[in-house]
């Protein structure tokens, strides 16, 4: 098994690794047998985790957690912690996918609505092939389902599964459910990404992404929905790295 550094700001743990090694230790794993968990942690996330402790426990149980966010690659320089780089999800996913299909390897899609999911599935069947598809479902279930389709995931043979569901819900379900989803290679959270795929969100240009400035670009596509996200959660997050800094 692969050895890397792990570092913890604001009662997060955070895997140092690089967009490359974390490809390879999640290729290593699976060929190994071995399930990976992997998150990945923003602003935003880190902001919920100082007060919401089933989210920090979920978070912080997972094998792998990268940084997902610009902002806290600069917090863990500025805490004396640096990480190497942001591993971007959709872009983490997007490798995934490709190494599924290169593998013969099935893919599970949970989250969205469902036109949404339907159009992922589509893409992805256009791209590679139909035979990649394990099964898909959307985002949209009551607490009474969840075991269920746990375990409809668990029955689909897949080896990779990509929920993109919002936080708390995600990495809760995936925590709370991983003994069923045991034999599932890889089960990661992927937040907004099947939007992104689907072409109903635009990612921002290269220059804004390695600016920082993504969620800028975000907040402007949507900001009666965003601006609380996203403004009132960024100025949180700057006040508890300053706070932590300053603090010793």
């Amino acid at each position: 098994m692969s050895i890397h550094k792990r570092i913890k700001i604001l009662n997060t743990t955070i895997d140092n690794l690089s967009m490359q090694e974390t490809l390879a230790l999640v290729q290593e794993k699976i060929h190994a047998g071995e399930q990976v968990h992997h998150v990945v942690v923003n602003a935003g996330k880190v902001v919920a985790m100082q007060k919401d402790l089933e989210l920090r426990h979920s978070v912080n149980q997972c094998h792998i957690i990268n940084a997902d966010g610009q902002s806290v690659v600069w917090a863990s320089r500025f805490l004396g912690k640096p990480l190497k780089e942001r591993v971007a999800g959709i872009d983490l996913m997007t490798s995934l996918v490709e190494m599924a299909h290169k593998n013969n390897n099935k893919i599970f899609l949970f989250g969205a609505k469902e036109e949404i999911v339907k159009e992922v599935v589509e893409k992805y069947s256009e791209i590679y092939s139909p035979e990649i598809i394990a099964g898909y479902r959307n985002g949209y279930f009551t607490p009474s389902e969840e075991e269920a389709i746990a375990k409809q995931i668990a029955d689909s043979g897949t080896q990779m599964l990509f929920v993109a569901i919002s936080s708390p819900i995600k990495e809760n379900f995936l925590y709370k459910y991983r003994d069923i989803l045991k034999n599932v290679n890889l089960i990661m959270g992927v937040g907004g990404s099947f939007d992104v795929i689907a072409g109903k969100t635009k990612r921002a240009p290269s220059w804004m992404q390695n600016a920082g400035l993504e969620w800028f670009y975000r907040f402007a596509q949507e900001p009666r929905r965003m601006w609380k996200r996203y403004l009132v959660g960024n100025s949180k997050f700057i006040f508890l790295v300053l706070k932590e800094r300053f603090s010793k």
